[in-house]
């Protein structure tokens, strides 16, 4: 008599008993085994025609032939039960093809694990996480996390899920919040997984900025500080010393200033970054422009700045205010960070799709390991160096943002003792667009 398995839902899965699978050998079977048959007619036969024996001894080589037939037959038959039942499965799929269809298109990692805590299904993103090699394996050795081993013993079945975090370190590190619950159904534990792992690099680089923000805010108002308090007291009637302190209050005033100019402006491109602009920008002006802002500097350090490459660039689209900005950092950190009474080019190029603009100085170049974390949030090569020329850290991290929001690339080589390029590289408009808005604006 059939029994039946419970499911999830109210699908059940009915499996027959081993008898009901047996089928009886076809023709093609028959035909293969005539030739026992013949084998087995054709001896009796020959046996009894050289004993010379006659007549009703015919009936004795028929049942000889039909014992012969039967125990054959019934061979056949109860080998083919036996690769029946050998071939059929151990145990019965607990999730009905659309509930695995559906669950396997999750965005989030789901695990389903039998009454003995193994695991009977892995959707695609858990599998990102466990390995694809899960089967029947038992839950501790695919999470071995003792929070999640806890609430499946703890928890339920129908009850409220239970939740719980963890981290995993490798391959990289990753935080996830696991829900855990069990079926009032069916004897099934379902562990739901949900990605924190951006959510803990924010909060981590919110903590650090704050941090960072305000070590290079408190320096200057200490330095400010202890000076005021100087020209209060024994200082106050020092010509000298007063001319001197107010020089480099004004120094760190002027520091302070421009950390906050640029934290403010990396929180505005920060918030815009993730909507891309949609103006055009005729990219040759706006290094031009970057460059004859930067000029006078360029002029007080002594340092040739040279514009060379093609010319009547493709335009792309993004905002001007915000490429000025990037193309003056660069240009701006090349003076700075270049060779003394040096050089600093500044190249524009083009290939089908992408106009380019590399920034090159001749400086000591950068090392090797430092080139990652150029774009981080102040971090610096030469931290001595940096405050001396009045940078804030921020500068590349601005630089970064801004690439990011114009869909384009930011390319960074350097060489110690050879000076270090910086490459912007921008998605241009292709010639065809241009004809085509040009065409309608004549019409207009």
């Amino acid at each position: 008599m059939p029994h039946r398995i419970p499911v999830v839902g109210r699908v059940a899965i009915r499996q027959k008993t081993p008898a009901m699978d047996v089928t009886w050998p076809s023709w093609k079977t028959l035909r293969d085994w005539l030739w026992p048959f013949a084998c087995g007619l054709a001896l009796p036969a020959l046996i009894f025609w050289w004993q010379g024996v006659h007549g009703y001894s015919w009936i004795g080589i028929t049942a000889f032939v039909i014992a012969l037939l039967a125990l054959f037959a019934s061979n056949r038959v109860w080998q083919q039960h036996h690769n029946i039942a050998a071939a059929a499965p151990t145990t019965a799929d607990p999730l009905p093809s659309l509930a695995r269809e559906v669950f396997e298109r999750l965005p989030d990692p789901l695990l389903l694990l039998d009454d003995k805590d193994r695991a009977v299904f892995a959707n695609a993103a858990m599998r990102g996480v466990i390995g694809a090699d899960y089967h029947r394996k038992v839950l501790s050795v695919l999470l071995r996390v003792p929070a999640i081993q806890q609430a499946v013993e703890t928890v339920d079945p129908g009850e409220v899920p239970a939740t719980t975090e963890f981290a995993t370190r490798v391959p990289i590190e990753r935080h996830f919040q696991a829900y855990v619950s069990k079926s009032a159904i069916a004897p099934l534990t379902l562990i739901l997984l949900h990605d924190l792992t951006a959510i803990k690099r924010t909060e981590q680089m919110r903590a650090d900025f704050v941090a960072n923000a305000s070590h290079e805010l408190r320096t200057p108002l200490a330095a400010v500080s202890g000076f005021i308090d100087t020209l209060r007291g024994h200082a106050r009637d020092d010509a000298a010393a007063r001319e001197q302190f107010l020089g480099i209050m004004s120094v760190e005033a002027a520091r302070m200033r421009r950390l906050i100019e640029d934290l403010l402006s990396l929180t505005r491109i920060e918030l815009n970054e993730h909507v891309p602009p949609s103006s055009r920008v005729d990219l040759e002006a706006v290094v031009k422009s970057a460059a004859a802002a930067i000029a006078p500097l360029a002029e007080s350090e002594n340092v040739s700045l040279e514009i060379t490459g093609e010319s009547h660039l493709p335009n792309v689209v993004g905002d001007r205010d915000e490429l000025t900005q990037l193309f003056q950092n660069l240009i701006h950190n090349a003076i700075k960070y270049g060779r003394a009474n040096g050089h600093v080019w500044v190249t524009l190029s083009t290939k089908p799709g992408i106009v380019s603009v590399a920034v090159r100085d001749d400086g000591e170049g950068i090392p090797r390991e430092a080139i990652p974390r150029l774009t981080e949030r102040f971090y610096r090569v030469d931290v001595k160096r940096s405050r001396e020329r009045g940078g804030t850290g921020l500068g590349l991290a601005i630089v970064k943002h801004i690439v990011n929001r114009h869909n384009g690339r930011l390319q960074i080589d350097s060489e110690l003792g050879s000076g270090s390029t910086f490459t912007v590289a921008l998605p241009s408009i292709s010639a065809r667009e241009t004809a085509a808005d040009r065409a309608v604006t004549e019409v207009l």
